[in-house]
């Protein structure tokens, strides 16, 4: 084969060091930059902060991943829950447990403030731990606490057993000649333990563990252990009626026995899961001044960065030497202008939101429009791709609440006039038609359908069934009282 020598041109874009953080400081949240200028700070002598200052202190927490009402919590990450956990969800949910907060072994009172105890932060012990230390002070056999501690191992986070005995027997070695009646009564000695409920193996059992906890003298307590044995599945899918048959029970005795069960605590380790913390600092304020709704700067979050004055005069006496002083030099001054160039970027891209967004400043979510990032790229003549970063983990107050910038942008829905509204809106509206509806005779998916086309939106009813399931509300069939 004959070698030859060819010469080809071509184009090639290469973005500069310079260019690649610029990228990277605007994708981050402020919080995130915060972070990633302290360690500059450390790693570069010649640059410093102005105020003195090595950390930003401003922000909102925000418990357990919820940013305010907010539509902020759209970004917190979801974790795959096993499948016995789901159907749990689905039955408390529809038993309107899952607005209740739920407490865990007690609470205190009056009488502990006066003599100065403190209910201990079970958040911070932890369920599993809880139990162990019950288990030290149980006078029990080391064989039994062996067995109960590999059932509290097994345990997941509400409290329930997911694993069936059968399996954990295959855990213990064949030395060990165990019983599985052994374990049953390990299990039943778990379950005596405090948070009661606890170590069950389903929803009927947790609830029917409170319930015989409860004094004998409770009202109805026979006929709700029952309920929550034999047909909370009814009770789950809100035939009342069924539910009355079998328990020849009178409408006030169900009404009593209704309000028992709903008062019991369907996840009893909830209360020793650790409270999940995040920190929202909002990037820009929205205030209206004089008729005009504009975007200001959080003045807080703007680190304020400049050039080590000492270094920088050593090396300008010292222009032979000091190679590397003169490589960090470069890159605090990259960094400064970055940072400004960042904050620029993000007060022009969020007066833009605004500026389109405006009706819905004042009069809140029905009053949405549908946005693209491509429409504001073309106003502020950035690439949609910056547009993205920019409105990611990028947050605004507003005398509304604290809102993602993301959370501004929909999708369009057309009207009988031809023209065109957010999915927002339309997300908004369906809310203001439950929330009015009769308990006795709830909306269906059809009729909240037809009550948008009577105002001019055009939605199918699975757009609007879609939609109530993304509201986190039950169908018509679930949300019909007695």
């Amino acid at each position: 084969m004959k070698q030859s020598l060819q010469l080809k041109l071509h184009q090639q874009l290469t973005l500069t060091p310079q260019l690649q953080q610029s990228i990277r400081l605007l994708q981050l949240s402020t919080l995130e930059l915060s972070q990633e200028i302290s360690q500059m700070l450390q790693d570069n002598p010649l640059l410093e902060r102005l105020d003195g200052e090595d950390r930003f202190d401003g922000g909102a927490s925000v418990a357990s991943g919820d940013a305010q009402n907010q539509p902020a919590g759209e970004d917190s990450r979801e974790t795959p829950a096993e499948e016995p956990r789901q159907e749990r969800d689905d039955i408390y949910e529809e038993m309107a447990w899952g607005d209740r907060a739920v407490s865990g072994s007690g609470s205190s009172n009056d009488d502990d403030d006066e003599h100065g105890f403190q209910q201990a932060d079970t958040s911070q012990t932890g369920l599993h731990q809880h139990l162990a230390d019950q288990l030290s002070l149980s006078p029990l056999s080391q064989r039994d606490r062996q067995l109960i501690a590999l059932l509290i191992e097994a345990l997941d986070d509400d409290g329930y057993l997911s694993t069936t005995l059968e399996e954990l027997e295959t855990l213990f070695p064949e030395e060990m000649e165990l019983d599985p009646l052994e374990l049953s009564t390990a299990l039943k000695l778990l379950q005596s333990l405090d948070p009661t409920g606890v170590g069950a193996r389903d929803l009927g059992e947790c609830l029917w563990l409170q319930l015989k906890a409860l004094p004998a003298t409770t009202p109805n307590l026979q006929k709700a252990k029952t309920l929550v044995r034999d047909h909370l599945s009814l009770l789950a899918d809100r035939e009342y009626g069924k539910i009355k048959r079998l328990l020849d029970i009178s409408d006030t005795e169900f009404t009593y026995l209704r309000q028992l069960i709903t008062s019991l605590n369907p996840r009893p380790g909830s209360a020793f899961a650790p409270l999940d913390t995040r920190y929202v600092a909002p990037d820009v304020f929205v205030k209206k001044v004089k008729g005009m709704w504009m975007v200001s700067l959080n003045a807080e979050a703007v680190p304020k960065l400049r050039i080590n004055e000492m270094y920088a005069g050593i090396l300008r006496g010292n222009k032979d030497g000091g190679s590397s002083l003169s490589v960090q030099l470069q890159e605090a001054r990259w960094l400064i202008k970055n940072v400004q160039q960042r904050f620029e970027t993000i007060l022009k891209v969020s007066q833009a939101i605004v500026d389109r967004q405006r009706m819905f400043f004042e009069h809140g979510d029905v009053a949405m429009r549908p946005l693209t990032l491509k429409e504001i790229a073309d106003t502020v003549e950035l690439h949609e791709s910056t547009i993205s970063r920019v409105t990611t983990q990028k947050y605004m107050m507003t005398p509304r609440g604290l809102y993602e910038f993301k959370y501004f942008f929909g999708s369009s829905l057309a009207t009988d006039e031809g023209g065109a509204t957010s999915s927002t809106a339309i997300r908004a509206l369906i809310k203001q038609f439950i929330e009015a509806e009769s308990r006795i005779k709830p909306l269906s998916d059809n009729a909240i359908a037809e009550l948008l086309g009577k105002q001019g939106f055009v939605v199918a009813r699975r757009t609007v069934a879609k939609y109530r399931e993304l509201l986190n509300i039950p169908p018509a069939n679930q949300r019909k009282s007695i």
